[in-house]
Formats: C-alpha cells, structure tokens, sequence
C-alpha cells in the first residue's frame, strides 16, 4: 500500500511513477476525501470535548439545584451530530482506504517506463549451446527417457499437469535438494507452510483484492472467509509477522520454504507453452527476506546473485533482465528476472522473479520492527525470489545438455543426488 503521507505531499510525483507501470490514475479524489476526513475529525474532537465539559458541570448544576433536563436535551442532541461524524468518517476511511488498496506499488525512480518490450538484459551467463545433430524438444526427450508422464497427467487432472516417473521424479527432488542445501549452507531458515491461505494473506502480499480470480478457491461464496491454494509461498512467508513489531536485530530475516504452487492462470495452449512450461501446478523453492529499509537495495542483490548463482552452478546458459515499471507485478517495486535458454523454442524463458516491495506489503499486513535508536516503529521493506521453480529448468537441463543419441548429461550439481551422469533408456 502507497504511505497516504507521500500523497498528500507529492501528488503529482506518485502519480507520474504510477504512470510509469501504466496505471494512469488521479489521486485528488483521495486528496479531497482526505481533507474533508481531517476537517470532520477535528470537528469530532471539538464536539467530544464539548460534551465532556459539559457533562463535567451537570454534578454541579444539580448541586446548585438548577435545572439539568434542557443540559441533557442538548447532550443527546450533541451525541447524535458526534455519532453521525464519526459514521462519515468511517465512510471517508473505507473510501480512502478502497482507493489505495487498488494502487500498485510504485516503481524504484531508475526504472524504465513502459512494458516488456523496454526490459534490459543487465547479464548474460554461458555459451548458448551448439549441435551437431538434430535437437529434440524438451517434450520429446522427457517422454522418451520416460522422465515426464504428460498423457496420464492430463488423463488424472486434464490439460496443464503432468507426472513425474522414475528419473524424472529423481531428477525433480534432486534439484529441489540441491537448492535446499544451498539456502541452508547460505543461512536462510527453511519453512514448509500451509499450502491453504486465508483472504488476509492473499491481501497481504498485495495480489487481492485485484487477483482474487487467479488462485483457486477452496468451497464456499465469501471469499474474505475462505481459503485458497497458495499460489506462490511468498504469499505465506510475507504474512508470517503481520501485524507484529519484531524486534530490530531479527533483521535481516532470511527464509526459504519449499511447495508446489497451484495457478489457475495456466494454458495459453500456445506451441511455446507446451510440455512443463506452464502449468496449473509445478515445484518452487522461494526465497524471501524481511530486511532493515537502509539495507533493502543490499537484501535485492544478494537474492539475484543467489538465484543466478543456482543457475550458473547448474552449467545452464542463461541471461539476467532487469524488468521495466510497467513488466513489473503490481505489488512490486523492482524486479531482476534469471531467464534461461531453450533451445527448440530460440527464447529465454524467467526461472526466478528477484522483486523488493519495499513497505508495500507490510503496509498491507502491518509488519513492522522497532527502531533500536529512536524507539518507533517503522514498516520493514519485503522482498522475494524464486530460487528456483523448476518446472522450467527440467526442459532447460534435458534441452541444451542432451546428446546425439537421445540421452542427457546430469549437471555435475546434481550426480549426488541421482547417483548417475546420464539420464538414459
């Protein structure tokens, strides 16, 4: 959520940022309702004080033996003009509030305007790989090796899922340990959390109420009372200490927790999106850390590089993008995409979103730690990174490490695991 005091004293600067993410809003509608919020409040207070001045002197009139019932005639009818301020108020208060819980967050001043089409790659990692044979797709080599079952997937559940058999499902947990060690090794704090949510955490993480129609919804017409499938543990982790003060030397809070992520948004049905690159469910260790606001830009790099460094270490060619305002997701106030290259399709395709939300999301979920210097409370900045999904890396790995006769050289990362260097029939 945007801090109220920046618009009331830069309007026009965050709205010129929120143009740069393509949101063309004006914001004197909040300005105004605001102004009028004050103004009522103040009037409240007065009128409060003037009820309990007067109702300080009633002991004494009737003491004095004088009349009180034209005192408390005018007491009711005070209370009444009090109750109905306060009831516009509280109206002001939802209207304001609706408004800011719709922005997005604004983006970091050194971001490109624009869409997609403005992203610039910042890195770029390997060779990209050459044969001297005829390639086969992702798609063709996990089903040959009998790495990927996507018939009986989608016979199970339908389009947009697949099994994992034998080597497949091993290579799958292999990476999964692979990045789960490294995340210990680099101090981070594993979490296995619900894989069902409530509204709030879905809020939150600043994806509704705008995306409330891209998660899939457990039983039951109120949402607000209801849980959903977690489409990212990033949504748990931001909300672990809503509405809590940490303490100052808990920052930075480094955490990681492994799930699969459940997305309804799947299946363009495009030839790009075949096989596992995208689906209604696939494997993701997330990255997230709860860091000081003086250290948050230090929090940002050291999540890319290690995101990159998961990558690299696996010997894939890949590139590093830094994302333009309008590419962006709404809650997020920078984004380093860790894109990966995929030979049939001669694209890169994002295996790791690195964002800083800056206090967006703690404003939303009131997550704050204590100043150990001034003793008030300020909003912790929040930030996130896949590290990894694989969903994506499988076709990655089987594509540009494959060999001529049909089998696929193991990342060297990962043999401990497997027990092998080849995937083969």
């Amino acid at each position: 959520m945007i801090d109220l005091n920046l618009i009331r004293n830069d309007r026009k600067y965050v709205e010129a940022a929120l143009a740069k993410k393509g949101a063309v809003v004006d914001l004197k509608e909040v300005v105004d309702a605001d102004a009028e919020r004050k103004a009522l409040k103040q009037r409240a207070e007065e009128m409060k004080a003037e009820r309990n001045r007067v109702s300080a002197s009633i002991p004494k009139l009737k003491k004095a033996g004088e009349p009180v019932e034209a005192v408390f005639e005018e007491m009711r009818k005070l209370g009444d003009k009090i109750a109905d301020t306060d009831t516009q108020i509280a109206e002001l208060d939802e209207k304001i509030n609706d408004i800011l819980y719709a922005l997005p967050n604004l983006p970091d001043d050194d971001l490109t305007q624009g869409g997609k089409e403005n992203n610039a790659v910042i890195k770029v990692v390997g060779i990209k790989p050459e044969f001297d044979f005829t390639p086969l797709n992702h798609v063709e080599l996990c089903t040959g090796l009998g790495l990927i079952d996507y018939e009986r997937g989608a016979k199970l559940s339908g389009g947009g899922f697949w099994i994992y058999r034998g080597m497949g499902a091993r290579l799958e947990w292999a990476l999964l340990n692979y990045f789960i060690d490294t995340h210990l090794k680099d101090g981070y704090e594993f979490i296995l959390p619900p894989h069902q949510l409530g509204y709030a955490a879905g809020f939150g993480a600043g994806q509704f109420p705008k995306f409330t129609d891209e998660v899939y919804w457990l039983e039951g017409e109120d949402r607000k009372k209801n849980r959903f499938m977690l489409p990212t543990a990033e949504t748990a982790l931001v909300n672990m200490y809503a509405g809590e003060i940490m303490d100052e030397s808990m920052l930075p809070l480094k955490l990681f927790a492994y799930t699969p992520c459940y997305r309804k948004e799947a299946g363009s049905y495009r030839s790009e999106e075949r096989g596992m690159i995208r689906g209604h469910q696939f494997n993701k260790v997330e990255m997230v850390q709860y860091a000081h606001p003086k250290h948050s830009g230090e929090a940002f790099e050291e999540l890319v590089n290690k995101a990159a460094a998961l990558v690299e270490g696996l010997g894939l060619h890949f590139r590093i993008s830094k994302l333009a305002a309008g590419d962006c997701s709404a809650s997020m106030a920078r984004t380093y995409d860790i894109e990966v290259w995929i030979p049939s399709m001669g694209i890169y395709k994002e295996v790791s979103s690195v964002s800083n939300a800056n206090d967006y999301q703690a404003r939303r979920n009131n997550t704050r730690f204590r100043d150990s210097e001034t003793g008030k409370t300020q909003f912790v900045h929040t930030l996130n990174g896949s590290g990894l999904a694989t969903s994506r890396l499988i076709p990655a790995i089987v594509e540009q490490f494959q060999c001529a006769d049909g089998s696929v050289t193991v990342p060297e990362v990962l043999r401990k695991y497997l027990g092998t260097d080849k995937l083969k029939k």
